[in-house]
């Protein structure tokens, strides 16, 4: 039954809990235990930690009659916003939050921290609420990756592995219970028994949740304070600076985990090494650690693609120089007298042409066939590998069934979800929005989608006018350098600007994906981000696909012939270039995604380090102590931790992260017909990549909140259909853009060889195209009256037939693939029953039943084949009566109660 959300007093708080310390599990006051005296992340007792920081800005510039030097609209905004602050602090006290109060004055501002700690009963309440996981037993299974087992097979010696300090040990775990405490690993000791990342966790729930203001204007949770810029900032602390300590030798296990992965992971010189997932994990949380899972992964199927697409091109290195066609346009001078490209254009001979044609057999020969299905096979085998380690991971870290049964609603969602619905599963009172309302909404967003792909495919069309128009001019100029170059300019030039317009509708789209979304009100996190990433790939996918999909598939489809061209807007319509339709691909591909990856990689490598700059000099202009005495410069060494870590930047999440590497993805699958090396490139810029992301979240980052997430989320479907996509895509491209079949072709109807395959492939202009019966050629099967040949009609069965053939073989081979290789592994499944088993036995009412766990820790358990033990016949004892009860075990009194059947 719906209930709607009733009126609520501004007052009222949306966390439901006592302070009182439950003597079961024990209170602060007497479960703390002294903290390492180096921790500096704990209050001015030496003993609370600080779990959470919260920051804002005041400014200091007053006048004599003691108002802001800013206009009174602003000073109403300050005062609104310290009412929202102190109302939303005075709501966490209420909760049962610590809180502490420092100031760092400024020459003209004051930047105050409250430093925010959860004490144990307040742990306790929202790790159940929540359902964390706690460990029950250690596993002792040591954990290796394929490479290193293929490595070890075949004695090779693994340069890649590397010994990482202080490696995270490995539970079975269940979800938390306060009844159940005593039954959980390491319970007696209250400081350690949650980890760091599910104490920011449980902050992060409480702040995200409590209201400062209104409901109905949705005045709740720190997001919203922040995005109204009543705080400056929100964020967990580092666990302190990631440099290594000088001086003497420091003993590896004594470093703090920060230190660990900026020394086995973010520097440049681990680039060859094995990713520390684990520790990674344990310090960013099970999402973070998914995503640098999938990226190292990815990085590592991309070598052999790598080698084989190099090997592809070398191939058709070598084919420059043998190549029949090749040579006979080379050696054809005046032989072949081109007609004019445009109307104010000059006839040209072929064998001008002669290195850009040699060009682009580097990209259109045989070899690029079978790359493509090699490609092809390679994504489906990769994405099934990755769903089988992508369940090791979740196993392993505990987030298998985390979507299905584990997952909150939103805490923005719960806070402002107008109505309650009874859960048929639990039987709890959950937020909940109508499916109707949802779906007009998501209506809504679709027709704006459809809107800004719109404006893309407008783009679209503006470029090649810009094409054609560019042309004309410099046909006009009467350059003779310009003129041979033109129509290379003119691709080149637009490919640049393309890319200008690609990242410029990306900015403003992605802003308008954000707000539809949370209006939306999704549910759950995992749904939110699900349909933020699919709103915005769609777009991008049109963004940047929409070009190469233009050159690949339609450009130079619609011409004409000479006396008979086609126009658009009074246009003739765009030709392929003297080197053919695939060449220019290949180039649209190079500039689009190897600019992309550069850009984007001076951007992550430069703009951090600016903005990083930027917000120290901000923060630190000049420092006022206490005493009022004026300080210049900026930090000093022993600044405190919330301060160090205020400097940083803020992580932004990833999506950017993997909307850049899934678009890699795209480009190196769906038109790797074109551009054999996609996969070389993708290969380096992916090595830089890893190195790149990993330092800026251990050195320029502020620590994120640790995340659980079961898998890579809509991210695996999106690259599934990409694989799709791609298999479709190649056996066009091969079948209508390449020289393939027509080379083939003609070698099957002329004893084997390829002499006269140029003057094969060119028609004759009809005698009426001029005043002066000049007859030339161009690239078409036609005779010379205009008219289809019958070796087109040839040719388009045979390049229909392949498409055909070459998708249902490949299709066939990926379906097999994915059949064979199980999405989860078969010793998985058996760890994933134990835990289960554990689980069920661990929070059992029935303590008997729960000692189990016990004696499970204490049997060294083997999978070895034993034989069975046979009957002593002589010693057995004698048969019970069937009334009386089972030997060892008490009578069960009957139910009074019970009335019998």
């Amino acid at each position: 039954m719906m209930r709607r959300g009733e009126e609520r007093e501004d007052i009222t708080t949306l966390i439901a809990m006592t302070n009182t310390a439950d003597h079961n599990y024990g209170s602060m006051d007497t479960g703390m235990s002294q903290v390492s005296s180096g921790d500096k992340n704990v209050f001015s007792d030496g003993i609370t930690r600080i779990d959470f920081v919260l920051v804002w800005e005041e400014s200091l510039a007053v006048l004599k009659d003691g108002t802001l030097e800013k206009d009174k609209s602003s000073h109403a905004i300050q005062d609104s916003h310290r009412k929202w602050r102190e109302d939303f602090l005075s709501r966490l006290q209420a909760a049962g939050i610590d809180q502490e109060m420092r100031e760092v004055l400024q020459a003209k501002k004051k930047i105050s921290y409250v430093l925010l700690s959860a004490p144990w009963s307040v742990l306790c309440y929202y790790a159940e609420e929540i359902s964390l996981r706690v460990p029950l037993q250690m596993v002792t299974t040591p954990n290796f990756n394929w490479s290193e087992r293929m490595l070890e097979k075949i004695k090779i010696l693994n340069l890649m592995s590397q010994d990482v300090p202080s490696m995270p040990p490995d539970y079975y775990t269940c979800q938390f219970r306060t009844n159940k405490l005593e039954r959980f690993l390491g319970s007696e000791n209250k400081e350690t028994f949650f980890k760091t990342t599910q104490r920011h966790q449980v902050l992060y729930e409480i702040l995200a949740r409590t209201p400062y203001g209104a409901l109905k204007r949705g005045e709740v949770g720190i997001e919203r304070l922040l995005s109204e810029n009543a705080f400056s900032a929100a964020y967990p602390l580092h666990e302190g600076p990631f440099e290594m300590p000088g001086g003497e030798v420091v003993d590896s296990q004594s470093l703090s985990m920060r230190q660990i992965l900026h020394q086995y992971w973010a520097r440049w010189a681990s680039w060859k090494n094995y990713q520390p997932l684990d520790h990674i994990r344990e310090y960013y949380g099970e999402k973070i650690a998914l995503y640098f899972a999938w990226l190292g992964f990815y990085t590592g199927w991309l070598l052999p693609a790598a080698v084989v697409g190099t090997l592809v091109f070398l191939f058709g290195i070598w084919l420059m120089v043998t190549d029949v066609p090749a040579r006979e346009i080379c050696e054809s001078k005046d032989e072949f007298v081109m007609c004019p490209l445009c109307k104010i254009c000059s006839y040209w001979n072929l064998s001008s042409i002669c290195t850009t044609f040699k060009a682009g057999l580097l990209f259109d020969n045989g070899g690029t066939v079978f790359f493509s299905i090699f490609m092809a096979l390679w994504a489906v085998t990769f994405l099934e590998y990755w769903k089988r380690t992508s369940a090791v991971l979740a196993h392993r870290w505990d987030c298998s069934e985390f979507q299905e049964t584990e997952e909150r609603p939103r805490p923005e969602f719960t806070a402002t979800a107008p109505m309650t619905l009874r859960n048929p599963v639990t039987g709890a009172e959950e937020p909940y929005f109508p499916k109707r309302r949802r779906f007009n909404r998501t209506l809504t967003g679709g027709m704006v989608i459809i809107i800004m792909v719109s404006v893309v495919l407008m783009f679209v069309v503006a470029i090649i006018v810009y094409r054609v128009i560019l042309s004309i001019i410099i046909y006009k100029s009467h350059n003779a350098f310009l003129i041979f170059s033109a129509g290379r300019i003119a691709s080149l030039t637009g490919s640049v600007l393309n890319l200008l317009v690609i990242l410029m509708l990306s900015r403003v789209y992605i802003y308008l994906a954000q707000v539809l979304t949370r209006w939306e009100m999704h549910r759950t996190q995992t749904k939110y981000e699900d349909m933020f990433i699919l709103k915005v790939f769609i777009f991008q996918f049109v963004n940047f696909y929409s070009s190469p999909v233009y050159i690949s598939f339609f450009k130079g489809r619609f011409v004409g012939y000479p006396g008979n061209y086609y126009k658009l807007l009074g246009i003739r319509n765009e030709d392929c270039g003297a080197g053919g339709c695939l060449i220019e691909l290949a180039q649209e591909l190079l500039v689009i995604m190897v600019g992309k990856q550069v850009i984007n990689n001076i951007q992550e490598f430069i703009m951090p380090k600016l903005k990083s700059w930027w917000q120290k000099r901000k923060i630190h202009p000049k420092v006022r102590a206490e005493d009022e005495k004026v300080k210049e410069g900026g930090p000093t060494q022993d600044a405190a931790p919330w301060e160090t870590d205020y400097e940083l930047l803020l992580c932004e999440g990833l999506f950017d992260e993997y909307l850049e590497m899934v678009l890699q993805f795209g480009f190196i699958t769906i038109f790797v017909a074109a551009c054999p090396l996609a996969p070389l490139f993708a290969l380096i810029n992916n090595w830089v990549e890893v190195r790149l992301d990993a330092q800026k979240f251990v050195c320029q980052y502020r620590r994120p909140v640790a995340e659980r997430a079961q898998d890579i989320g809509i991210w695996l479907d999106i690259l599934q259909v990409i694989t799709y996509v791609a298999v479709i895509s190649n056996a066009f491209l091969i079948a209508f853009t390449s020289d393939f079949l027509p080379r083939l072709y003609y070698r099957h109807n002329n004893d084997g060889n390829l002499q006269g395959y140029v003057n094969f492939t060119l028609g004759t202009s009809p005698s009426n195209f001029n005043a002066n019966n000049t007859q030339c050629r161009y690239r078409g099967y036609r005779d010379r009256n205009g008219h289809f040949r019958p070796e087109y009609f040839h040719l388009l069965a045979c390049r229909l037939a392949f498409v055909i053939i070459f998708e249902h073989v490949v299709f066939f081979i990926g379906r097999l693939i994915d059949f064979m290789v199980p999405d989860i592994p078969e010793d998985v499944e058996i760890k994933i029953k134990r835990e289960h088993y554990m689980a069920k036995e661990a929070l059992a009412e029935n303590e008997a039943l729960g000692k189990v766990v016990v004696l499970f820790e204490k049997e060294n358990l083997s999978t070895e084949l034993r034989r069975r033990a046979k009957p002593q016949t002589a010693t057995a004892s004698p048969p019970r009566e069937s009334n009386s009860p089972p030997p060892l075990l008490n009578p069960i009194p009957e139910d009074p109660d019970r009335s019998p059947l």
